[in-house]
């Protein structure tokens, strides 16, 4: 995908580009995130502010789950007032860790973001997984 920053929807959407490829990288990911954000997971975990995400991140890349790998695909990009948008996307998971830790994690979810433009720039405000049954 092509980006350019013309538009908000093409900021916006780089947003997420850079959230993806930081997946595996606290120092990369975590600043992409409100002061005030909040992640709930696709195993119903929520962390709550960026200093939170920060210490959740760095136990994870600690651990077997910096062997899950996700693929995002944006669906939608709206923009229901001034300065914020709702993204919708497909997480698809690929759980790497030893056979007997997969099967918790479902394969796709249902992934939404807000983000909102904060002194000029977009960062992430909610980053929400529910998982998709089958």
């Amino acid at each position: 995908m092509t980006l350019t920053r013309d538009t908000d929807e093409d900021q916006v959407r780089a947003l997420i580009v850079a959230a993806h490829e930081a997946q595996l990288s606290a120092a990369g990911l975590v600043p992409l995130h409100h002061r005030q954000a909040v992640l709930v997971n696709v195993a119903g975990r929520r962390v709550l502010g960026r200093d939170a995400i920060q210490e959740a991140m760095v136990a994870a890349l600690a651990s077997p789950l910096q062997d899950v790998l996700t693929t995002v695909d944006v669906l939608d990009v709206r923009f229901p007032v001034a300065d914020l948008a709702v993204v919708s996307c497909v997480k698809t998971i690929d759980d790497r860790r030893a056979e007997a830790d997969r099967g918790a994690l479902p394969l796709t979810g249902a992934l939404t973001y807000v983000c909102a433009r904060v002194d000029g720039e977009w960062s992430i405000l909610l980053a929400q997984t529910t998982p998709i049954a089958g």
